[in-house]
């Protein structure tokens, strides 16, 4: 699959050559079920382990009636670790529940392939030359991607480390998510309208498959 690269400041200087996607990677036939186990697993990972109260069982308290059963003027309890009681257990406490899934990695691994292809499916792929600015500062920046059909939201990839200036001029605009090669994910593609990635993004994306 071969695709225009473009410069940032594509809408005054035009394409910067083309690149050859491998259909191995960009080309894959998306399935829905596929995505779903990998976004499902993404975002159970993301869930902390709740933190279980002590019931009463759990509370290191004397288990002896403290009390006669009757003739004492009180309720009949029967040891001190009951909910009522101030340092007794707690009821109907939270309990510790694990969100710790697993799955495949040639599940993840492919269900990462389906995102990318269906972005370059939908034409939703925006291949760049780099990321240089000339002017690291946000008014100059929205004013360049304006041009070049973002959509909505964008997902933009960058090889391995992220260009500083982009990053600091692109950090007061909501609509721009920037991530290193290292961190794509099925999530973040899928849920960005548009996905861009630098050359060096291409290049660590299919190496990381093919190596």
């Amino acid at each position: 699959m071969k695709v225009k690269v473009t410069n940032l400041d594509g809408a005054s200087s035009g394409a910067a050559g083309d690149i050859e996607l491998n259909d191995a990677v960009f080309g894959v036939e998306p399935r829905a079920d596929i995505l779903h186990r990998v976004v499902t697993w993404q975002l159970e990972k993301r869930r902390g382990t709740a933190r279980a109260a002590r019931e009463r069982s759990d509370v290191a308290r004397t288990g002896k009636k403290f009390g006669r059963q009757k003739g004492g003027g009180t309720a009949r309890h029967g040891d001190r670790r009951a909910p009522i009681f101030v340092g007794g257990g707690k009821a109907h406490g939270p309990r510790v529940r694990d969100f710790n899934p697993s799955l495949n990695k040639k599940v993840r691994a492919l269900g990462l392939k389906m995102a990318l292809s269906s972005k370059a499916a939908a034409g939703q792929l925006i291949v760049m030359e780099n990321l240089d600015v000339t002017e690291a500062k946000t008014k100059t920046l929205k004013e360049q991607l304006s041009g070049l059909g973002f959509g909505r939201t964008a997902l933009v990839i960058d090889g391995d480390a992220l260009n500083v200036g982009f990053a600091r001029a692109s950090s007061n605009l909501r609509e721009i998510n920037l991530l290193p090669a290292v961190g794509a994910n099925v999530y973040d593609i899928l849920k960005a309208d548009t996905l861009v990635l630098t050359r060096a993004a291409v290049e660590k994306l299919e190496a990381r498959f093919n190596g």
